[in-house]
């Protein structure tokens, strides 16, 4: 009789533990519901097919048509405008260049709050005034949406290896459904605290990011008047306290590294409009806040005149370029 009722326990137990892998399955695949994607640009693109290797189901649009072709051939369905991303999934990640994109994107005619469900997630990753993001959240949540900025730090590189790093705004008992999309996409995700707060640890990274690059090309330059080798100045500098990420990992002097875009006429990468862009967002909210910023004003402005010189479309470590072509005149 003992050793029927072990039988029987051992029975139920293996039932239960089957019930229980189920659930937890079942759970799994649940969660692979649909994603939304706005935005396919050299960020938003990479972003999407990580989604995609997570075995998410991803319905994306861009603007521009030709951006959705490599994500449509990788499973992901094209639709022609926001509303209908909203349409078809309850969870939306935005990543678009500019605070009245995000605007149109959300609010215009054919935006995500015209056709968005009740309970849905929306994160944006892009970076823009901290003031709009506010102004999105307080849009979405008057329809029962919930919105989360989640700006990200990294480049391209980054993106396509998955290894970005999220800075998220908003609502703390969201964070949880927020970091299981972003950690498809990113290395780190770290919440900030309420809407903004993302786009505000955004935009002071970017501000340090572009006094650094400024600075870094600046000692290379001058090193090479002086007649160092470009290659063992920057190997002094990456053993010394001057060492920083502009100087070991992203070079602004061509032949100096591989991979990086110095090393290909400053293609790809961060472009220097985009790096006005956040300089000025971080002008304006220091501004605001009667905050004193007297380099990243400089860069500010460094950054403005690279794109009225023709650097606009070149990556941000093209100042170094920039400094070169100043010499001569």
């Amino acid at each position: 009789m003992a050793a029927v009722l072990r039988g029987s326990l051992c029975l139920v137990g293996r039932c239960r533990k089957h019930v229980d892998i189920a659930c937890v399955f079942a759970r799994s695949m649940a969660s692979k519901t649909q994603v939304g994607f706005v935005g396919l640009g050299n960020m938003g693109n990479p972003m999407a097919k990580n989604l995609l290797k997570h075995g998410y189901p991803v319905i994306a649009t861009d603007v521009f048509p030709e951006s959705c072709k490599e994500v449509q051939e990788l499973g992901a369905q094209i639709v022609d405008n926001p509303a209908e991303v909203a349409e078809k999934a309850d969870r939306i990640i935005t990543m678009l260049p500019s605070s009245p994109n995000v605007i149109d994107v959300y609010t215009g005619p054919n935006g995500i709050l015209k056709k968005v469900k009740k309970g849905s997630l929306l994160i944006d990753s892009s970076t823009i005034d901290p003031s709009v993001s506010k102004e999105m959240a307080a849009a979405a949540e008057k329809l029962g949406a919930v919105f989360m900025d989640a700006p990200v730090s990294g480049g391209v590189g980054a993106a396509s290896s998955g290894k970005l790093t999220f800075m998220v705004g908003g609502a703390e008992e969201e964070f949880t459904a927020a970091k299981e999309l972003l950690s498809c996409m990113g290395a780190n995700v770290v919440y900030c605290g309420q809407v903004g707060t993302g786009q505000a640890a955004k935009i002071c990274n970017n501000m340090l990011l572009a006094i650094g690059m400024i600075g870094t090309s600046e000692t290379m330059n001058l090193g090479i008047r002086l007649g160092l080798d470009p290659k063992l100045l920057a190997k002094i500098l990456n053993m010394s306290s001057g060492r920083c990420w502009s100087s070991d990992t992203y070079n602004p002097v061509p032949g100096v590294m591989e991979g990086v875009p110095s090393g290909n006429n400053y293609q790809g990468g961060f472009g220097t409009q985009l790096m006005a862009k956040d300089l000025g967002l971080a002008q304006n909210t220091a501004t605001n806040t009667r905050t004193p910023v007297p380099l990243g004003s400089l860069a500010h402005q460094i950054y403005r005149m690279m794109c009225a010189r023709g650097y606009a479309n070149k990556d941000f470590s093209s100042v170094f370029q920039f400094l070169r072509e100043e010499e001569g005149q």
